[in-house]
C-alpha cells in the first residue's frame, strides 16, 4: 500500500468523488484508508449509565484503497506513486512530476523535478518573421 497517514488524497470514485482530505488511518490488511471528511456515517450510541444520554455520532468510515490517488504536493495533481532509490532508502515519487511525495527527502529527489527547476529560466524568443527577413538580407 503507497498510502501513509498524513497523506493528501484524492477520491476518484464513489459518493465522494473530487473530495480531497488528510489521512486519518490506514489498514493494510483490510486495504482500506480512513479519509477526513469522506465517508461519514451515523452511528446511534446508547447510553451506557443513568447519567449519559443517548446520542447519533457522526464519524468517517474506511474506504477502499484503490478509490484514493494520493496528491503531490508540487504540482498539486492526484498522481500514481513511482519508486525511486536515494540514499539506499525506496522513496515515494510522483509519477509526472518527479517530485517527492515523502517529506523528508523532498530535497534530494533526482531526476524530473530536478531537470523542470532547470528548465524554469525563460528562453529568449524571436519572431519567425524577422527570421526569415533577416535570411532574404543575406
Amino acid at each position: 500500500m503507497n498510502i501513509k497517514v498524513n497523506d493528501n488524497v484524492l477520491v476518484i470514485t464513489g459518493k465522494y468523488k473530487g473530495r480531497q482530505g488528510k489521512v486519518l488511518k490506514t489498514d493494510p490488511k483490510a486495504n482500506t484508508v480512513i479519509v477526513e471528511g469522506v465517508q461519514i456515517v451515523h452511528k446511534h450510541e446508547k447510553a451506557k449509565k443513568a447519567d449519559q444520554t443517548s446520542r447519533i455520532v457522526t464519524e468517517e468510515a474506511p474506504i477502499d484503497v484503490s478509490n484514493v490517488e494520493i496528491v503531490c504536493d508540487k504540482c498539486g495533481k492526484a498522481t500514481r506513486v513511482a519508486h525511486t532509490e536515494i540514499d539506499g532508502k525506496k522513496v515515494r515519487v510522483c509519477k509526472k512530476c518527479g517530485a517527492s511525495l515523502d517529506k523528508e527527502f523532498a530535497k534530494k529527489v533526482k531526476g524530473k523535478a530536478a531537470e523542470a527547476v532547470q528548465e524554469e529560466a525563460p528562453k529568449k524568443r524571436t519572431r519567425k518573421r524577422s527570421q526569415k527577413t533577416e535570411e532574404e538580407k543575406e
